[in-house]
């Protein structure tokens, strides 16, 4: 073989020389009406020779055998030669398409453009959303190779369902690659966040990439998502005006700081984000037209009416009781499915004695404690400031020159309606958070810290970090019996599953929740204007109330009774949740849109679900924002000396 093709063929003829004559010979030998003389047996194995290597087998003349020898080796030779061709040009053709390079042909399909962490998350959504679809696709481009893409998918989604999985490899800020799936007939496009210090950079020139592919030949809804405030300007103006780029560190820090003060709630947000239950919906009635919106929120018994999309732009999340159904207005609801939401065939009962009419009481001051620092912190504080109770405290323990400086500065910031003191130290270390006295404090909210390359050798990361912590606070838990309300921020998913925590606990992982809002949107483009207003500063967001404030405790009463008595106090009520099973999962008590002809029986400790404005005070929303006023990598005397030091 190392001596090329000529000798290969020599070989290889000689050996199917010595297999084929020594067996042809015996084939006339055996044969029984073969001929007597050896001229005609000699003809025979001719015969045989020539029709078992297709030379034709001619027998007549010599010259006549030696044009068919040639003519049969010339036919041999061709279609050997249009085999090869064919092999060739298929086996091309299948290695193109396991190397993820060949153009997508469909239409109204889902495109993802990146590789994240998000790509699980969202893919696994989108298998849930189009579970009852006949026919969905989603195509994902990402810079891996394409086998090793599907099989990552397929280990962390499980079944697709009725989801067709496409992947295609490239680097996703080239048009030319872009153009591979399709985006200019695709339903939605999913900008992934990119890993690494440039990543909010990559995504605005996917961005560009994608605005280069499509041009002129289609618009997409897309939906992306910078983790740097800072960037969002930008990546919003690369999307264009028909896309929608989400603020990772924004929406985390409106989270965790509403979280915080209601205990639970992130597991109610996990609940209206996800498709495995319910969630959000926009739906057109017209028979509901001129309805006003309290009389909207009975219309359905298995539905939770929540605002209005106006048809001139603009959602209205809880408007005010007298506020009408236009003629093109969409009603916005929380229901099981897009086909669910079915006006109820009468009137609802509502037991009136049950009702508790609206009082008003001023919540007592609360303590807070945050344990570690990161560009998310001053957000929150921004957030969590203008809603707590008047004389409460922040206590607030950090490590690292930059880390305590940015939190004194947090600290002097005026119009402050808490008292925040910032003390120096490890969290991770028991002293330290002994010293602190943790059970005397009412919420504890945990910040991992961002992870630098100028980190101190063996120092520990964001996560592990935090989870060390939550170890020292489980032990504090058991040796004071009380039991603590935390709420702690992750970077990955799955350290959540490791953390040492009741269950239940309050986690708020940014990059899922980001997913599953940009999923959502994705399969809703209305949906954008709903989370805006529901997650923006000033507007009305998910709480979590006692439920006393509503009905008599101990009573069993129709959730159509509480829904009523949550109108009377302009607050829309979507749900509960039942202190007794909290520890208990799936849901821990968690119940959205419950049918508003099923009995309840609420105890003490239990909590109604409302879509409600927190007040704030007026002070507060005018004082300039801390995330604002707090520039990144600058140093500062007074907040130094007002620390002590580090």
């Amino acid at each position: 073989m190392a001596r090329g093709t000529p000798v290969l063929i020599g070989w290889l003829t000689l050996a199917c020389l010595a297999v084929v004559v020594p067996a042809s010979v015996a084939l006339v030998w055996a044969d029984r009406r073969a001929p007597a003389t050896w001229s005609g047996q000699l003809a025979a194995v001719w015969v045989s020779v020539g029709q078992t290597l297709k030379i034709g087998g001619a027998v007549g003349s010599p010259l006549y055998v030696l044009f068919s020898v040639l003519l049969a080796l010339v036919a041999l030779l061709f279609v050997s030669t249009l085999v090869s061709l064919i092999t060739t040009g298929l086996n091309d053709k299948v290695l193109a398409l396991r190397r993820g390079r060949s153009t997508v042909l469909e239409e109204q399909h889902t495109v993802l453009l990146g590789w994240s962490e998000q790509v699980f998350p969202i893919v696994s959504e989108l298998i849930a959303a189009n579970s009852n679809q006949r026919r969905a696709v989603v195509a994902v481009l990402g810079p891996k190779d394409k086998a090793e893409m599907e099989d990552e998918i397929a280990l962390a989604a499980g079944r697709l369902g009725r989801t067709r999985l496409i992947c295609r490899s490239g680097v996703t800020t080239d048009p030319a690659v872009v153009a591979l799936v399709s985006p200019e007939t695709a339903r939605a496009v999913l900008v992934l966040t990119h890993e690494g210090g440039g990543g909010d950079a990559h995504v605005v020139k996917t961005l560009l990439a994608l605005e280069a592919a499509v041009r002129g030949r289609g618009r997409p809804g897309v939906v992306a998502a910078v983790r740097d405030g800072r960037h969002h300007r930008a990546a919003q103006l690369a999307a264009g005006t028909h896309g929608r780029v989400l603020n990772i560190e924004d929406v985390t820090a409106r989270l965790i700081a509403q979280t915080s003060r209601q205990p639970g709630l992130s597991l109610v947000h996990q609940e209206l984000l996800d498709f495995a239950g319910d969630e959000f919906y926009t739906v057109r009635e017209p028979g509901l037209t001129g309805r006003t919106f309290g009389e909207l929120l009975l219309a359905y018994a298995t539905s939770s009416v929540v605002g209005i999309l106006r048809a001139a732009g603009g959602v209205e999340l809880n408007p005010a009781v007298d506020s009408v159904l236009g003629v093109d207005d969409r009603i916005v609801l929380i229901t099981e499915d897009d086909d669910t939401a079915v006006t109820a065939d009468g009137p609802l009962a509502v037991d009136e004695a049950a009702i508790v009419p609206p009082g008003t009481s001023v919540p007592p001051a609360e303590r807070f404690l945050m344990l570690g620092w990161n560009r998310r912190a001053p957000l929150i504080i921004d957030q969590l400031d203008p809603c707590v109770p008047e004389g409460s405290d922040l206590v607030i323990m950090a490590q690292g020159e930059e880390a305590l400086r940015d939190a004194a500065r947090c600290a002097k910031s005026p119009a402050r309606r808490m008292q925040i003191t910032v003390h120096g130290g490890d969290i991770t270390d028991p002293r330290a958070l002994d010293d602190l006295d943790v059970p005397s404090f009412d919420r504890t909210i945990v910040l991992g810290y961002d992870d630098t390359d100028d980190a101190a050798p063996g120092a520990l990361g964001g996560d592990d970090r935090t989870l060390v912590t939550l170890l020292h606070l489980r032990a504090l838990e058991e040796a004071s019996g009380r039991e603590l309300a935390v709420v702690t921020e992750m970077a990955d998913d799955r350290n959540r599953l490791l953390a040492p925590a009741r269950e239940g606990a309050d986690f708020i992982v940014g990059g899922r929740l980001i997913s599953l809002l940009m999923t959502q949107i994705a399969e809703n483009r209305h949906l954008a204007d709903v989370f805006d207003s529901l997650f923006s500063a000033g507007g009305d967001s998910l709480h979590l109330k006692p439920a006393t404030h509503y009905v008599l405790p101990g009573r069993a009463v129709t959730f159509a009774t509480v829904v009523e008595s949550g109108r009377r106090q302009g607050h829309c009520v979507i749900g509960y949740r039942l202190h007794e099973d909290g520890a208990h999962g799936p849901s821990y008590g968690v119940r959205i849109n419950p049918d508003k002809n099923d009995p309840v029986r609420f105890g003490a400790q239990d909590a109604v679900i409302v879509l409600a404005r927190e007040p704030v005070a007026p002070a507060a929303l005018s004082a300039t924002p801390v995330s604002e006023a707090l520039p990144r990598g600058r140093t500062s005397t007074a907040a130094t000396e007002a620390i002590g030091g580090p």
